[in-house]
């Protein structure tokens, strides 16, 4: 143990890396409403009230992209400094940074740091150190390249500060999935609608998304696959079993939500555009309704169908240890393959001829059921809250989904909310973004009296 270790208290030392994980976020929650409160933030320089203030620091935080006004005209450039900060720490993880600035003076993570970063990262099968180094290098990389390339189309438009303040901004905002914008100064609340046609810009913010989302596991084994096969040619390397689902999970989403969208709105919100602008506004939305709150048309004007199969996808959000939320795709492969083995009659879940564990199995339906409950629990508080406002149940499943997921897609609601609404929205964000099972053991205060217990065993009939 280190001489700093050392001076940290024996019961700081004691909290449960899921815990800690937790609380790291609420602090940075806390730090952001503060920031965010100051009157230089706002750009009328009048501070906004304290629940919207908590609430779009929330947002950021948990890169979700929900907020009660728009960005650009409400925060001045203090303001929206904060914002894509806590987007960055929030994507990344404030494990992730510690973790990484341990790497680079220290050079090694003791063990406390170990069980840190392999609960945040989702990495216990893989090489910690090599997982937390590639994190921070791709993330870079990705968001400076990203915002390159936004420069090209907007430093002309709007000049050279404002143009690569924008860029920045949207990269960094593209790649943690945060969805949030600052294009307000074209029209506020429109998002990317004025580039809906611009592949230049979509096509950008589709591939920071999706690189965001697929998560830093899949990174890490792409790339040892990519530097094994350099170093030995003749050697035939495959990705694990893991990174093979979510690529294939996230391809597939990906192609049947382009062609949904496309049959569903495409004598509704694509009226007026050619095939090709079609295809190209599909593939954005098919993109960001999983993860990122971007839109390039009006959500509220889609069809009844549309808004369902953005719900679904929202849902099931993006892949395991990424900048995404949702259940995972990796969680909806398992809970397919269970009921794929169930009605086969086997006894273990399969999927690719590999087996898989029966604590991945139990974990992948409790976090779905936790999700469901939870969703409709909130749905049903707010749609009796909001009962006067005229609301409909669809607009508040699609708004507390967006939530969960951190996805930050709406309706128009958020704004017309009350504050016990938004409260419970912002818990959403919360614990979608620190996940349901990792908030519930942080806040239980009870330890398992019967885990070393023997229990008699029963059956009971199920079906």
């Amino acid at each position: 143990m280190s001489e700093l270790e050392k001076r940290v208290p024996k019961s700081l030392r004691d909290i449960s890396p899921v815990r800690l994980i937790v609380s790291s976020f609420f602090a940075i929650i806390v730090l952001g409403t503060a920031l965010l409160y100051l009157p230089i933030a706002s750009r009328n320089m009048q501070p906004v009230n304290l629940i919207d203030t908590l609430f779009t620091a929330t947002s950021a935080t948990c890169v979700t992209g929900l907020t009660p006004f728009d960005t650009y005209s409400q925060w001045s450039a203090f303001g929206q400094v904060v914002i894509i900060l806590l987007i960055q720490f929030g994507g990344l993880g404030i494990v992730t940074f510690a973790t990484g600035f341990t790497l680079f003076f220290r050079k090694k993570l003791g063990l406390r740091d170990m069980q840190i970063a392999k609960e945040y990262t989702s990495g216990s099968f893989l090489n910690v150190t090599r997982l937390i180094k590639t994190i921070l290098i791709w993330s870079l990389g990705c968001e400076v390249i990203g915002a390159l390339l936004f420069a090209i189309r907007f430093v002309p438009q709007f000049g050279v500060v404002k143009g690569l303040w924008i860029s920045v901004f949207t990269a960094i905002s593209a790649y943690c999935n945060a969805g949030f914008d600052i294009m307000g100064f074209i029209a506020p609340g429109t998002s990317f609608i004025a580039y809906a046609t611009d592949p230049l810009v979509s096509l950008t913010a589709s591939m920071l998304v999706i690189l965001g989302g697929v998560g830093f596991v899949v990174i890490s084994d792409i790339y040892s696959c990519i530097s094994n096969k350099i170093k030995s040619p003749k050697t035939h390397f495959k990705l694990n079993l893991h990174s093979f689902i979510v690529l294939f999970m996230s391809v597939t989403l990906l192609i049947l939500g382009t062609a949904l969208f496309m049959f569903f709105e495409y004598d509704k919100t694509l009226v007026g555009y050619s095939f090709w602008e079609k295809l190209n506004i599909s593939f954005f939305q098919a993109t960001v309704v999983r993860t990122a709150g971007f839109f390039s048309v009006p959500i509220g004007q889609e069809k009844t169908l549309t808004k369902l199969l953005t719900v679904i996808l929202m849902f099931i959000g993006a892949s395991s240890a990424s900048t995404g939320g949702g259940i995972k795709t990796t969680t909806l492969v398992v809970i397919l393959a269970t009921l794929r083995s169930v009605i086969r009659g086997y006894d273990d879940t399969v999927i690719l001829r590999h087996k898989v564990e029966k604590f991945t199995v139990y974990k992948a339906f409790s976090l779905t059921m936790l999700a469901f409950f939870l969703v409709s629990i909130v749905t049903a508080i707010i749609a009796i809250v909001e009962a006067t406002k005229g609301i409909s149940i669809l607009d508040i499943i699609f708004e507390t989904v967006s939530a969960f997921a951190t996805v930050g897609l709406t309706t128009g609601i958020t704004g017309m909310l009350s504050n016990l609404s938004k409260t419970l929205i912002m818990l959403m964000m919360f614990i979608g973004r620190v996940g349901a099972i990792s908030f519930i053991f942080s806040v239980s205060l009870m330890n398992d009296k019967n885990s070393t217990k023997v229990l008699p065993s029963s059956k009971i009939i199920v079906g």
